[in-house]
């Protein structure tokens, strides 16, 4: 198979990847003298932050995901290939893909992270990640399966396991999940199971002494008190040592039965081949330079969560894998090609923390902007604008508002089928 793009005497700039970074690294290229090309294993740019919506049928995986073709229409010189890469040529300045190679100018690795299952294959097998949006479909219909199975099981033990839903990570994710579930369990579980009402258990298992650990500490404190009253048992200081026949087991001897256990405790890099071992830093991420420039390499850069940022006095462990660092260091990227082809010194990466926030459930949620940190409605409304405006396409924005919508006032969604 060949890649199939034209060399027309332009610079090519390769971006690997078109989640957040990599679609901004793109578009922030536009009408720049560049030939761009964009690989992306998948032909859609997805909305990572609301995955958790689509896990508890809160939302449809279309409205949350946009075809990558479709966005660069009308730019000129620019080429999408959907393929798989597998490694990086630097001395012939190319990357091998399922396609073919493509050789390059510039290379920025935008790839994201996966799931990080701090090498336990038991967890790694049985536990439902929620990184895409393929994992949350999975999820979704496991959770539904699972309300299924334990509406008809007559052993009550078996159906308590049916009922516990474990939640592994105290971060943003875990929070937002175990809020959505509560969410479930109130509205929606008596109305579908009415058997079910008062079974369904949620434990929020974090390893680390409070939620939310990147946030204040008062958030943490609200977040936590809100969760517990929506019913969720969250456990503080337990880190889970395996899970295997439906079994949690906790550091501290503590176990847990569950058919359910939903692990959003870590992330790592996705790894490439042809990155010296000398380059790869904690949880496989890149080191780069203050200009995200990969150690040892040439012309090749990266972004957002597979970047390191060696040097940064205030990161001295690496900037945070939010997607707010990722588009600064994209559009800071973009601007240093630039700059460099025009004999320009170039500017190094300053992170600017634009706020933190999460939200709980209805009308919950934490925000830190500066130093003004709140919670409650006025938190849950800014979580809602903010994530809006950033949904790509009039379309899903309009759906996933209607979504919001309707569910604000009925909770009867028509989206809890089980569709494989």
């Amino acid at each position: 198979m060949r890649a199939n793009i034209k060399i027309n005497g332009m610079k090519r700039v390769v971006i690997v990847g078109c989640g957040l970074g990599g679609l901004k690294l793109a578009t922030s290229l536009r009408n720049s003298g560049y030939q761009v090309v964009i690989v992306d294993k998948n032909n859609y740019n997805q909305f990572p932050p609301l995955i958790y919506q689509v896990a508890s049928a809160g939302l449809e995986p279309s409205n949350i995901s946009f075809p990558i073709r479709r966005i660069f229409q009308g730019y000129k010189n620019y080429y999408f290939r959907m393929a798989d890469v597998k490694g990086i040529d630097s001395k012939e300045k190319s990357i091998s893909t399922s396609v073919g190679t493509i050789h390059y100018d510039y290379l920025v690795l935008a790839m994201g992270g996966t799931t990080n299952f701090f090498g336990n294959k038991d967890v790694e097998k049985n536990s439902f990640p929620m990184k895409t949006v393929e994992d949350g479909m999975r999820l979704r219909n496991h959770i539904l399966e699972t309300l299924e199975r334990a509406e008809t099981e007559e052993d009550p033990e078996k159906r308590q396991k049916y009922m516990n839903f474990v939640i592994v990570g105290g971060g943003p994710s875990g929070v937002e999940i175990a809020g959505a579930l509560a969410e479930m369990k109130k509205n929606i579980v008596p109305r579908d199971y009415p058997d079910l009402a008062d079974k369904m258990h949620i434990y929020l298992v974090n390893a680390g002494d409070r939620l939310l650990k990147s946030m204040d500490k008062k958030s943490s404190t609200t977040a936590e008190k809100d969760l517990r009253k929506m019913g969720v048992h969250i456990r503080n200081g337990w880190r889970v040592n395996d899970y295997k026949d439906d079994v949690v087991y906790i550091n501290n001897g503590e176990t847990i039965k569950s058919a359910s256990v939903i692990w959003v405790s870590g992330i790592k890099a996705n790894a490439i081949d042809g990155i010296p071992n000398e380059s790869v830093g904690h949880a496989g991420r890149l080191l780069c330079d203050r200009f995200n420039r990969v150690k040892g390499l040439d012309d090749v850069f990266a972004i957002g969560d597979q970047s390191l940022i060696e040097g940064d006095p205030e990161w001295k462990l690496g900037h945070p894998q939010l997607a707010q660092v990722a588009l600064q260091q994209a559009e800071n990227v973009a601007r240093n090609i630039k700059r460099k082809d025009k004999g320009e010194e170039l500017r190094p990466f300053v992170y600017k923390n634009l706020g933190t926030m999460a939200t709980i459930g209805r009308k919950r949620a934490v925000a830190e902007i500066g130093n003004a940190k709140f919670g409650g409605l006025t938190a849950w409304l800014l979580w809602l604008v903010v994530h809006l405006r950033s949904i790509l396409g009039v379309k899903n924005k309009f759906f996933v508002l209607l979504n919001w919508m309707w569910n604000y006032f009925y909770y009867k969604q028509s989206l809890r089928l089980i569709l494989k």
